[in-house]
């Protein structure tokens, strides 16, 4: 289906950006257009105007901060976070996790920033940076503020990020010996997720977040309470899982019933912190 007329914008600076989109009540920011542009084709979006980030290389860099956070640009790709130096030294699960999204062209145009404001449930990125405690930096005319990953995720097609907002960076904490683990059950071999599991192990703590069972990611935080005391023996870990898939109330759809996703939260949930402590420096 052809998409409607619509207006577009292609603003040379972020502030221009924000401008634009403050401007305009139906206005959208289109950064690799991978999911915008096919929902628009099917009339499930119709935004006035497109406001193209194109052009904002600010956005496409990776980084550290000078408090040794890990800076992805809102821009950055899916092949990007593969590349990178910075994101193998400090938290090497997000180049794994990123090689597995879609295929080589959904890699080469997808970015983070489009990845997590679309806030789809079966999406990659939003589960993990919820077990990773990310925070997000987001830009309007009022000036910047940061939010943190339980408090961005809002719902299904809805994050914190506001009218006349954009998304800038996404700030990752570096690993500090910590291991990571993502595991969970793909609809094809890159395609999107029926359930999936992130966590993160360091010392006697660890966080564990559960994706594709509600509208935003949900946080084991049972499981994370049994885990506290450092034991994390195959035993203990499903031990500590039990009756997570009780807690969840998923949906049923042609991919799965509620009960079986409710099954996969627990398996996934274990594969994904065994795989962590496995990690951990």
């Amino acid at each position: 289906m052809l998409l409607r007329e619509v207006e577009y914008a292609r603003p040379a600076t972020i502030e221009e950006a924000i401008s634009v989109l403050a401007a305009y009540e139906g206005a959208r920011p289109l950064a690799g257009g991978q999911t915008l542009v096919n929902v628009m084709k099917a009339r499930a979006a119709a935004p006035d105007v497109l406001v193209d980030l194109a052009d904002l290389d600010e956005l496409r860099t990776i980084g550290f901060s000078a408090e040794g956070m890990l800076e992805i640009g809102a821009m950055v790709t899916y092949a990007q976070l593969m590349g990178s130096s910075e994101v193998d030294v400090a938290r090497a699960i997000l180049a794994e996790v990123a090689a597995t999204i879609g295929d080589v062209q959904v890699r080469n145009r997808g970015t983070v920033g489009g990845n997590v404001c679309v806030s789809d449930p079966t999406n990659h990125l939003p589960v993990l940076l919820a077990a990773l405690d990310a925070t997000f930096t987001i830009r309007g005319q009022r000036g910047e503020r940061s939010v943190s990953a339980d408090e961005f995720f809002l719902g299904v097609y809805m994050t914190a990020v506001g009218e006349g907002e954009l998304l800038t960076k996404v700030n990752v904490p570096p690993s500090a010996g910590a291991g990571d683990g993502f595991a969970g059950l793909t609809i094809g071999v890159h395609g999107t997720y029926v359930v999936n599991a992130a966590a993160t192990v360091f010392g006697d703590m660890a966080r564990v977040a559960i994706g594709c069972v509600a509208a935003s990611p949900v946080r084991a935080t049972t499981m994370e309470e049994r885990l506290a005391g450092g034991d994390y023996s195959d035993d203990t870990v499903r031990a500590a899982a039990e009756g997570l898939g009780a807690s969840l109330d998923p949906p049923s759809d042609v991919h799965g019933s509620g009960e079986y996703r409710r099954h996969l939260a627990e398996v996934s949930a274990v594969r994904a912190v065994l795989q962590a402590a496995a990690r951990r420096k």
